[in-house]
């Protein structure tokens, strides 16, 4: 759709709906602990978890069947979140997680469809481009705990009170993705062996690629104002 085709109201909707997501998830994993630790809070984690998945929800709603979709993968995973204060059913968390790592996956394919289409590096493909990043981690520590589930035992995790497994995961994840690497938490099963270094390996590789092709637009779209 080219600018002249394209809806005020729409334009002006959708221009900040990267750095919204951006600012969601970076709140939910600096804010959202250091308020636990303040007020004692444990639904505090959750309410931004549904933050999130809402925020992406509105990054990815540009055409209606998204919506639709996104919805229909978001809504199992935000149910096992707030059922879990209720009742505790292993079944319900894996399907939960499943969703869940389906609809990071979702929204990823769709963010990358948008910054792979455009001409011109702007700062919302720039924060397009993280906010990729950071939801692969996310997409991670959903299969993680997936495998945590069905396999029990796959991860060596220490027992600290009061931290459930799923902010394990969420850790570890980033911590796998930029390849850190601090060894508290392990993968103990040759599965989950795998899946971490599938991780480390595509994070690494989509920096890569990613900083190669924004420079790339950015240089032809400089030798194209030159050439003008």
């Amino acid at each position: 759709m080219d600018d002249q085709t394209c809806v005020p109201f729409s334009q002006w909707c959708f221009k900040g709906r990267f750095l919204t997501l951006l600012v969601l998830i970076l709140a939910m994993l600096i804010l959202a602990p250091l308020a636990e630790e303040l007020v004692h809070l444990r639904m505090l984690m959750d309410i931004f978890w549904s933050a999130v998945f809402i925020g992406v929800i509105y990054a990815v709603s540009h055409k209606k069947h998204h919506i639709f979709i996104a919805l229909l993968l978001a809504l199992p995973m935000l149910g096992s979140i707030w059922s879990s204060y209720f009742v505790k059913l292993s079944a319900l968390e894996v399907v939960g997680g499943l969703c869940g790592a389906a609809f990071f996956i979702f929204a990823i394919i769709q963010i990358l469809i948008f910054i792979y289409s455009q001409k011109k590096v702007t700062r919302d493909l720039i924060v397009g481009a993280a906010i990729v990043y950071l939801l692969m981690a996310l997409t991670w520590s959903f299969i993680y705990g997936v495998l945590e589930s069905l396999h029990p035992g796959s991860f060596s995790i220490p027992e600290i009170q009061g931290i459930s497994t799923s902010r394990h995961f969420l850790y570890y994840s980033f911590v796998t993705i930029t390849t850190l690497g601090y060894g508290d938490i392990t993968p103990v099963t040759s599965l989950a062996r795998s899946l971490c270094v599938l991780e480390a390996v595509i994070g690494q590789l989509y920096l890569v690629v990613q900083v190669a092709w924004l420079v790339g637009v950015h240089v032809s779209q400089s030798m194209l104002k030159k050439s003008e």
